[in-house]
């Protein structure tokens, strides 16, 4: 069971080191309606995101994807590893 989930972890890393280097640059659906309406500089977020538009402020190439989506992988990761040993705990 154990070698499954270490091929599923090498697969997502892959997925988001490397795969993630092939997404779209241009904005989606609720974006491009923003600036096509000329209210998008008028949005405001609820919570402030860490890592922007899938980036690492302050490193500026390939490598800034790249780790937001390995940084994202291992975050999930880790959430879902302590919501699985909760849950394990109150049975």
């Amino acid at each position: 069971m154990k070698k499954r989930i270490y091929l599923w972890i090498a697969v997502s890393l892959v997925i988001a080191g490397a795969v993630s280097l092939l997404a779209s640059e241009h904005p989606d659906g609720y974006e491009k309606a923003g600036e096509q309406l000329g209210f998008i500089d008028r949005a405001t977020s609820i919570l402030h995101s860490p890592l922007p538009d899938y980036t690492i402020p302050g490193v500026h190439s390939w490598l800034s994807s790249s780790l937001a989506g390995l940084i994202g992988v291992a975050i999930t990761f880790f959430i879902f590893l302590l919501l699985g040993k909760m849950a394990g705990k109150r049975r």
